[in-house]
């Protein structure tokens, strides 16, 4: 486990990884604590995952992009976020406690007992999908005395819910591998080929990936070569080689990608990266 403090002292984050039999499908776990005192707004940026964030009492809104745009969301006090093609505000009073993990589409489509594009662009509560159990282990968590302890019973719930999951909701071998393939190349490999790699048609291919990933392959490389592009940028790589390095058609086709999906062009979107959330994937 491990333990990172925010400069002005007022959050913390805790991490450790998942038990090995849960890798690489959950990602590592991320806890958190947020004592600001007064009103936060942070953005959160696609990520191509799907999140579980159980909260330890205290309320946090989720809305799309735009000044004040948390305020007029539902609270929330967990949730479940979907894959999402677009950023959303994080608004929380200046209090916030809880933890996250992280899941490859395809392990969340086995958890979850839903179909994944039903969770598409959308936020809800975890009972919604889990049912009670996904609430008697957040009473567990916040009882805990501490993060390991926390982690551990992450690890023994994954675990067992992991192993009680109907075999029908096993992804497709073909569905699996296309996420495979898009996920290693970043969103750059053409839609086309994908389609022929797998078998499948390319319609085909779109309505099994709806079902089992949450988006169409088309949209998901959308959303990974964002994430690949803000990455590099962040190095200091030049906007020009980024976006052909990403696959985009040139500088203005990046720039355009990042205000439809962040809200921000990319100079004024890194400039502003301080304060981007770290919290919740989607």
């Amino acid at each position: 486990m491990r333990r990172r403090v925010c400069a002005a002292g007022n959050c913390q984050w805790f991490y450790a990884r998942p038990d090995a039999r849960l890798r690489p499908g959950i990602g590592a776990y991320r806890g958190f604590r947020s004592t600001a005192g007064t009103p936060q707004e942070r953005l959160v940026v696609p990520t191509g995952r799907v999140s579980l964030l159980i909260g330890f009492g205290s309320e946090m809104r989720l809305g799309r992009t735009g000044r004040g745009a948390a305020g007029s969301a539902a609270a929330h006090t967990s949730v479940v976020s979907g894959l999402h093609t677009r950023a959303r505000v994080l608004g929380h009073q200046g209090d916030l406690h809880g933890v996250e993990l992280t899941l490859a589409p395809w392990a969340a489509y086995r958890l979850l007992g839903a179909s994944l594009g039903e969770l598409a662009d959308t936020v809800t509560d975890p009972a919604d999908v889990l049912g009670d159990r996904v609430r008697d282990l957040g009473a567990a968590l916040e009882a805990a005395p501490g993060w390991r302890e926390r982690f551990a019973l992450l690890d023994e719930a994954l675990l067992r819910w992991t192993a009680g999951a109907a075999p029908s909701r096993e992804p497709s071998p073909a569905v699996l591998e296309a996420w495979r393939l898009l996920d290693r190349t970043a969103g750059s490999l053409p839609i086309g080929e994908l389609a022929a790699r797998t078998g499948w048609s390319l319609r085909h291919l779109e309505n099994r990936f709806r079902e089992q990933v949450g988006l169409t392959p088309k949209r998901l490389a959308r959303v990974l070569r964002l994430n690949r592009a803000i990455r590099l940028l962040a190095t200091g790589a030049g906007a020009a080689g980024v976006a052909a390095d990403c696959g985009f058609y040139d500088q203005a086709h990046l720039s355009r990608e990042f205000s439809a999906m962040t809200g921000l062009p990319p100079g004024r979107f890194l400039a502003a990266r301080s304060g981007t959330s770290a919290w919740l994937a989607g």
